[in-house]
C-alpha cells in the first residue's frame, strides 16, 4: 500500500477523506482497484463496494466519477481510470 494511502486507510476503510486533491487521488486509485476493468456495475453494486471503504459512499462515488476513475451512464458504472495491477 502506498505511503499516502496508508495514512488515510486503516483496516481497509478510509478513516478520513483527504481534502487536498494530491493526497485524495492515491486514495481514490486504491478504491478503484476494487472494480474490474471492462466490467459494468449497477449503482447498487458500486454502492455496496464503496460502503466497505467509507460510510459516505455517495460522496466517494462522486469523487471517483469526477476524477475519472469511474464513468457512468444512467445507473451503469464502469472503471475508466486508475492504475492496473499486472
Amino acid at each position: 500500500m502506498d505511503e499516502t494511502v496508508a495514512r488515510f486507510v486503516e483496516d481497509g476503510r478510509i478513516t478520513l477523506m483527504p481534502t487536498k486533491r494530491s493526497k485524495r487521488l492515491p486514495v481514490l486509485d486504491h478504491v478503484a482497484q476494487s472494480f474490474e476493468p471492462g466490467r459494468t456495475y449497477a449503482e447498487y453494486e458500486v454502492n455496496r463496494v464503496l460502503f466497505g471503504f467509507f460510510d459516505d459512499y455517495a460522496a466517494l462515488r462522486r469523487y471517483l466519477v469526477d476524477e475519472g476513475f469511474l464513468a457512468r451512464e444512467g445507473n451503469v458504472y464502469w472503471r475508466s481510470g486508475g492504475t492496473v495491477q499486472v
